[in-house]
């Protein structure tokens, strides 16, 4: 499959998703340098999120209506205030789309209802992504399917029953391209909850593309996820951690994203086939392996011994293997120190 002009799968490199969410702090410029940022670093993708606050809650607080978790990067906010804070305004994804396009971005977004999904078509976006809050929103996931576009689901706390749900609403709703990415929705995610061992089973078990939507700190989960079979990685991004922003704590920095573009490619090409013995690239160092060689000057009916027969490099005379068998032979003729051991030297 593809996302623009961009193919997908176990042949080709890992696909890499820069995030923008909302690290653009409310500034245009800002949103547009991240654009600069990611296609610099090369990165394949830049992913929008497109809401308003209205859109995903109600401006209420209470219990539900406020973020009570004292470890939480958002402690104390309401999420109508959060989201408000976090969303990208609309009349900034096309300028942000056209600039990615500009730089060879696939740039596309997750639409979080109805509503985005039919502003986002008005804009031609190559694919959708369902967010991990929204893989039970079983009628927006149909509304993006019907698309016919990439459908992207990240799968973070869905149940496999759920995850089923989910996949089967946007097959039958016409979805032909499905990618799912594994998500630990924790902010930041920790490794050890990371689970990634489930990628392979994820591509039994649906028969689509997986990926990873990681939120841990490093890009090491990530190289790890593309060495199970991962073709797709999700990042959040920014330009600086320390300038803040409501995702910027586990966001990646632009060289931490150059990194994990060139690191992730290096596991892919590392993956290989099931091989045995020297591979094309190996046939010249076999040379350098052991082998037995005559260390001493030997005559002929001599008796090959520990001392006048050695295990050495290069590999050029005969099998260390057979060195007992040779103790005790005879040289068939004057053989000089430091020739390679071979049958028709012995009697």
């Amino acid at each position: 499959m593809q996302i623009g002009d961009v193919k997908i799968g176990s042949g080709y490199k890992p696909f890499i998703i820069a995030e923008m969410s909302g690290n653009h702090n409310q500034s245009l410029e800002r949103a547009l340098a991240i654009v600069d940022a990611a296609a610099k670093a090369g990165a394949h993708a830049l992913k929008l999120q497109t809401y308003t606050a209205d859109s995903i809650t109600l401006d209420v607080e209470g219990s539900g209506f406020t973020i009570e978790d004292e470890k939480s990067l958002w402690h104390g906010k309401t999420l109508h205030k959060l989201y408000d804070e976090a969303h990208t305004p609309w009349e900034w994804h096309a300028p942000i789309m056209n600039r990615a396009k500009e730089l060879g971005l696939v740039c596309f977004s997750s639409p979080f209802d109805e509503s985005a999904v039919d502003f986002l078509e008005t804009l031609n976006v190559p694919a959708y992504k369902i967010a991990s809050f929204e893989n039970n929103h079983l009628p927006l996931i149909r509304k993006v399917a019907a698309t016919a576009k990439p459908l992207i689901i990240s799968t973070g706390m869905a149940s496999k029953e759920e995850l089923h749900e989910a996949v089967n609403a946007a097959r039958e709703a016409g979805c032909k391209d499905l990618i799912l990415l594994k998500c630990t929705s924790t902010y930041p995610a920790l490794p050890v909850n990371s689970n990634i061992n489930t990628i392979p089973d994820m591509r039994k078990v649906f028969e689509c593309e997986i990926g990873l939507s990681d939120h841990t700190m490093g890009i090491g989960v990530s190289v790890a996820a593309v060495t199970l079979g991962a073709t797709v990685i999700e990042k959040h991004f920014t330009l600086h951690r320390a300038d803040g922003g409501v995702d910027s704590a586990f966001s990646l920095e632009p060289a931490e994203l150059e990194n994990l573009v060139i690191e992730t490619e290096r596991a892919w090409q590392s993956l290989g086939n099931i091989t045995y013995g020297s591979t094309e690239a190996e046939k010249k160092s076999l040379q350098f392996r052991r082998s037995l060689y005559i260390a001493e000057d030997v005559s002929a009916g001599e008796i090959l011994t520990s001392r006048n027969m050695r295990i050495v490099r290069p590999g050029l005379g005969l099998a260390p293997k057979y060195y007992d068998q040779l103790l005790g032979k005879q040289a068939k003729q004057d053989i000089k120190k430091g020739t390679p051991l071979d049958w028709m030297l012995i009697n």
